[in-house]
């Protein structure tokens, strides 16, 4: 993993496995909504500059991609980025975007790497065969599964776009599978005659919204924006993750800019903070 070889892994014995997701009460967030990043934001950077941008913005949790966290089955290596967020104070509470297939053996490699990590969620892209596996894994492991909505692919929707997609694949599977609603997807999905409004997309899913993509998009420029000063409604979108009871972690995920996207992302927090204090 980038930036851990000159981490000591003895360091890691110290750090225990989070409680799974049943438990969600005992990890209150300091404020309403448990607030994070998608480490996808910083991808421009190593693993631990974007832990030091998060510990910056004030944010204690993330969600993370790939590049910053490989999935592996070495205990050490997992250990050495376990103990870089502990020194950061960022909790790994998702990880994504993953695919998941009917390949149940190769589901439960990734289910097994997300309990060494303490994950409450993976964001995935599934395949309409991989739930009868997922259905046996988030029973034994506890960790949802949180279908994400690409809005357009090209000339296309993305196979999981909607809340009533999703929630047509999902209805009579296991609870934990259910939807990471990406805000700035949705709005761009009218750029293809699709018109979604994600406050209403959260309340179609409903108990089933186990996190969340945060941003705001311009259809106009085609790029990631501050939130609302495109398309979103931020007071809205709230008022709707307070009528389902959300639980889960809100990952603010700011795709423009990429070479230092850390000013927006504050300005990001500072609209939705206000807004949930309103």
């Amino acid at each position: 993993m980038h930036c851990l070889s000159r981490r000591s892994f003895l360091q890691a014995g110290a750090i225990g496995i989070l409680t799974p997701w049943s438990s969600l009460a005992n990890d209150k967030p300091a404020s309403e909504f448990r607030l994070g990043a998608q480490s996808y934001t910083f991808r421009k950077f190593k693993v631990e500059q974007a832990l030091a941008r998060m510990k910056k913005l004030g944010l204690k949790y993330g969600e993370f991609f790939s590049a910053h966290c490989p999935m592996t089955d070495k205990p050490a290596a997992i250990q050495a980025f376990l103990s870089l967020c502990k020194e950061y104070d960022v909790t790994p509470w998702a990880w994504g975007v993953h695919g998941f297939s009917k390949d149940h053996d190769a589901n439960k490699r990734a289910f097994e790497f997300g309990k060494a990590l303490g994950l409450k969620m993976f964001s995935a892209n599934p395949t309409p065969d991989a739930f009868d596996s997922l259905d046996k894994l988030c029973d034994e492991y506890k960790i949802a599964i949180g279908i994400h909505p690409h809005g357009p692919v090209g000339k296309r929707m993305h196979r999981w776009y909607s809340a009533d997609v999703i929630l047509a694949a999902v209805k009579d599977h296991h609870e934990l599978i259910g939807a990471c609603l990406d805000t700035g997807h949705l709005v761009r999905a009218a750029q293809l005659g699709k018109k979604l409004d994600p406050a209403e997309q959260v309340l179609k899913m409903g108990k089933r919204n186990f996190g969340m993509h945060l941003k705001d998009h311009d259809n106009v420029n085609k790029h990631d924006v501050i939130l609302g000063k495109g398309e979103l409604d931020v007071p809205a979108l709230i008022a709707a993750l307070r009528k389902v009871k959300f639980e889960g972690m809100i990952s603010i995920e700011y795709e423009h800019n990429a070479d230092e996207p850390t000013r927006e992302v504050e300005a990001c927090i500072e609209v939705f903070r206000k807004a949930e204090k309103s």
